[in-house]
């Protein structure tokens, strides 16, 4: 039976914070297994599952599971963990455009929609050539062991689906190709496969971006083009390579909704076509048609719980293109911006009197990223009422189209990194314009690990690493502790290379004895100096000249050893337990240290959590 992939719950951290349980699941399949179509049993009536839609099996805790950690949901207000949904249904932009990748581009060799194209007749969907164009892709997965990172996981394989663009391009989910060593796609009648490239990976908005060389595999590719958003009601069809059988699925459905949702795979909200379409295991990265043969999307992730059926997920044109242009424009990936400001809804009339507002209209900034572009900009109690002149309401929500509105943030994720905006604030009760730059925000704790290997810093059998999401996954929350999983959570960064370096574990040697139960601890001091990243303590004990290497940690925790033995003794201990190197490569680098990073280590934005009233209350989000 195939492995149920991504099953994810993060507890609550203390009974004052109102945690929601998520299981996600990203389907990738196994050869010759069955996917257990069964929803987990819910130990609680709030609990929902976000699941994806590519199939998969690991001989350890899959890397396909995922967390959304920070997320705090209430399911009665059916709010995100920002605090404010998105309203009502979204229908076409006014000026939409994509073509397929590769094909009649603007200037900046931006893509655009093309409502005009592949058209079919309704009924016929199955019977259309560029069925064709969906490609079934097998991947070999070797992800980093986070707990023991000079070496890596057993390798596992997996299964998804993937379309053609144009260009000697195909898209599919950045979940399904997730630490791959070896990509190769498959098409439709087709009994050979073909060895693909991951060009770009999009894990904020769970996207990549492959390729295939070889000649033979494009001979008489039709690629797809890109359609228009939906409407409500509108069928669509969804094609893919799920479990069950080797041919090609079409599973036929309605949209139900479109609004801003959590992407699973990154942790991030973004524009999401909600469908009633069976979304099952393998799915991920087929594309969505409508009834004229439009490609509308990317399936990616379901949702399932015992209180919800046939809710699947899929990635709309706006998305997707966004993504191709990145791309197009860097010659990488960057990712989505954000404007880096906490901000509170101004719903209540005696607030916004007190703010000196005097409309229905406005957000509050209840705080400001240190390593944001705003934090030079944009001040604590300022009142956002406009973005690039579209007026924000009370609620954080703008106007969409006639009828419609949505949240805030959409029309940040319609921006590029780099790009700049012009916000309309109400500052001490006098409205002003200010020019804020939008780039990808810094995460004190990442989702996942650039470059796929972790870093590492051994020393007499400490084994020191930077704190991220995956090694949490890894190591379970209850072995992290409270105070640091709280610290991981909802601390922000005070400057842009700023890591928490943990203590993982400890090699025993006589060399360190006593110290041989410590584990998962954060190391805040080397010999009285404050650390800011993994880099900076391995230079640190790199040029220590003094008697003792003395590391200070949490609840003034001391460990301390004779410098001279401990480097003498380092590479027996390597050598007991097969170890490679004392340290990662990226640490041979020379440390470069700037001098921003001194001014913002004196300031205590990163040393405690937010407030209790900022966890789980939904007047607030993270723009």
């Amino acid at each position: 039976m195939a492995i149920t992939v991504a099953n994810c719950c993060f507890s609550a951290l203390s009974s004052t914070f109102k945690s929601r349980y998520c299981h996600l699941r990203f389907a990738t399949s196994p050869s010759h297994s069955y996917f257990d179509a069964r929803s987990l049993k819910a130990t609680n009536n709030k609990k929902r599952a976000l699941k994806g839609s590519s199939s998969s099996a690991s001989p350890r805790k899959s890397n396909a599971e995922k967390k959304l950690p920070g997320r705090l949901k209430d399911d009665k207000s059916g709010l995100y963990a920002d605090g404010i949904s998105g309203q009502g249904d979204m229908g076409r932009p006014q000026s939409t455009g994509f073509k397929s990748f590769g094909t009649q581009r603007k200037d900046k060799k931006e893509f655009q929609l093309d409502s005009r194209e592949q058209q079919v007749e309704p009924g016929s969907l199955q019977d259309a050539n560029f069925l064709n164009a969906v490609v079934k892709v097998y991947c070999t997965h070797t992800a980093p062991d986070y707990s023991l990172p000079w070496q890596k996981q057993r390798q596992y394989t997996s299964t998804g689906s993937a379309f053609m663009i144009g260009d000697g391009k195909l898209l599919t989910n950045a979940h399904c190709v997730e630490h791959d060593t070896q990509v190769k796609v498959k098409r439709r009648g087709d009994d050979t496969k073909y060895v693909a490239k991951v060009l770009a990976r999009g894990v904020d908005c769970d996207i990549a971006l492959l390729s295939v060389e070889s000649e033979e595999f494009w001979k008489g590719a039709k690629p797809l083009h890109l359609g228009h958003l939906p409407r409500l009601q509108d069928a669509v069809t969804v094609v893919g390579y799920p479990l069950g059988g080797d041919t090609i699925s079409v599973t036929k459905g309605v949209v139900s909704r479109i609004e801003v949702t959590s992407y699973a795979h990154g942790s991030s909200d973004l524009l999401g076509i909600q469908i009633d379409a069976a979304i099952n295991p393998g799915n991920s990265g087929g594309p969505a048609f409508n009834e004229q043969g439009e490609c509308i999307g990317v399936a990616f992730q379901v949702y399932r719980s015992e209180e919800a059926e046939n809710i699947g997920y899929v990635i709309p044109t706006t998305v997707v293109s966004h993504f191709l242009n990145d791309y197009e424009r860097n010659g990488k990936y960057t990712g989505f911006p954000c404007l880096g400001v906490l901000l509170q809804k101004l719903e209540n009339p005696a607030l916004r009197a007190c703010l000196q507002v005097q409309s229905n209209e406005g957000v509050l900034i209840r705080r400001v990223e240190p390593t944001s572009d705003a934090n030079n900009v944009l001040k604590q109690g300022d009142v956002i009422v406009s973005f690039d002149d579209v007026h924000v309401g009370s609620e954080g929500t703008v106007p969409f189209r006639s009828n419609e509105r949505i949240a805030f943030r959409y029309l940040i994720s319609q921006k590029f990194a780099g790009d700049v905006a012009e916000l309309g604030i109400i500052r001490a009760g006098k409205l002003m314009k200010v020019q804020v730059a939008l780039n990808p925000r810094v995460h004190l704790v990442p989702y996942h690990i650039d470059g796929g290997q972790p870093s590492y810093l051994i020393i007499a059998g400490l084994v020191f690493t930077p704190l991220s999401e995956p090694l949490i996954e890894e190591e379970c929350e209850e072995s992290i502790g409270l105070k640091l999983l709280a610290k991981a959570r909802y601390s922000l960064a005070r400057f842009k290379e700023e890591q928490i370096v943990i203590l993982s574990q400890v090699l025993a040697n006589e060399v360190n004895i006593g110290y041989e139960d410590m584990s998962n601890q954060q190391v805040l001091k080397f010999n009285g100096t404050r650390i800011k990243n993994i880099r900076h303590l391995a230079h640190l004990v790199a040029c220590c000249q003094d008697k003792y290497l003395v590391f200070e940690f949490e609840d003034n925790y001391l460990a301390v050893l004779e410098r001279k033995a401990a480097m003498a003794t380092s590479s027996r201990i390597l050598k007991d337990y097969g170890i490679p190197s004392e340290r990662s490569d990226d640490l041979l680098e020379p440390y470069v240290e700037s001098l921003g990073d001194n001014q913002a280590i004196e300031q205590d934005f990163g040393e405690s959590p937010v407030s209790n009233l900022e966890i789980g209350f939904d007047g607030l989000l993270w723009a």
